[in-house]
């Protein structure tokens, strides 16, 4: 396994998180007052079962959201400029951070009866949703609206559903194209400024929480056991490896995952959260001392 951090062309962490009780992502359908969480349906050896989880972009929305707290300028939302076109951004990647990481895209009219065209930069920053390990189990939280209750009136009764179990989510940072490439054509950002970005990225990771519904039901989202790697190929390596038995870590896979892809990988990490998994694989550190790598891992790549 290499350590030169200077052949890598992506960063990937896939990073699990314990919710107590969360409503986190709101779903598409609300009917008699019961408001739905996203899920999916796996099956399992006692037949199908619903798994909660959050959108990828909710998870880039969270991530948005951080940026902007650790003091990120963010493009703003304007008008498309076609009609019936969804809205953008300024698409501005050299002066805003999430134009640059997170990317976009709009059609562009043809003048003079000339076909028409795209505008687009594409995310170097790929997310997965945040999906639960622990199937939804029915809960429901009971809730009263009383502010629209009027003289001699009924107060609003609503249900929402709530979930209580483990997360992970993945994140790959292709770094070759942080601050160049589409978008860039009048020049790309210095090997400082890419270092920079992708280091507010990572804090803002490591910071995670999402705005959704946090009124009633605050939720830390933030990783308690990170697994994380430099490799010399755009893969996620840990996306499905990250996985529990018994309460404990698959520490075997972990280990299998590194083994076979020892030709790829420059350098990996893990992190966790003291007395949360047991096991934990052998060489693990805390959660800070694994971004703390990375972070490293960025600065040695653009040599910042």
């Amino acid at each position: 396994m290499s350590t030169d951090l200077k052949q890598a062309k992506a960063l990937t962490l896939t990073y699990l998180t314990p919710v107590s009780f969360a409503s986190l992502n709101g779903g598409d359908k609300e009917a008699d007052n019961m408001v739905n969480i996203k899920k999916l349906t796996r099956e399992t050896e006692q037949g199908p079962k619903a798994y909660p989880y959050v959108s990828s972009q909710a998870v880039r929305r969270a991530l948005r959201e951080r940026l902007a707290d650790l003091g990120c300028g963010l493009s703003e939302g304007v008008a498309a400029t076609q009609k019936k076109g969804a809205a953008t951004t300024l698409q501005d990647p050299k002066s805003y951070i999430d134009d640059d990481l997170f990317g976009y895209m709009e059609g562009t009219k043809g003048e003079g009866g000339a076909k028409g065209g795209t505008k687009k930069r594409t995310s170097p920053v790929r997310v997965s949703p945040l999906l639960a390990m622990d199937a939804y189990q029915g809960d429901l939280d009971f809730g009263t609206n009383y502010m629209s209750v009027k003289a001699g009136g009924d107060p609003n009764i609503f249900e929402t559903e709530i979930h209580s179990g483990l997360y992970r989510g993945t994140i790959l940072i292709e770094l070759d194209r942080v601050g160049c490439g589409e978008g860039f054509e009048k020049g790309e950002l210095e090997k400082s400024e890419r270092a920079k970005r992708v280091s507010a990225l990572l804090t803002a990771v490591q910071n995670l929480w999402t705005s959704g519904r946090q009124s009633r039901f605050l939720a830390d989202i933030s990783p308690k056991f990170v697994a994380a790697a430099a490799t010399r190929v755009k893969t996620p390596i840990f996306l499905e490896s990250v996985r529990l038995h018994n309460g404990g870590l698959q520490t075997k896979v972990l280990s299998e995952v590194v083994a076979d892809h020892g030709d790829m990988l420059i350098a990996h990490t893990y992190g966790a959260r003291s007395e949360t998994f047991h096991p934990v694989p052998e060489g693990t550190v805390t959660v800070g001392e694994a971004f703390k790598k990375m972070q490293e891992w960025v600065a040695s790549y653009y040599g910042a």
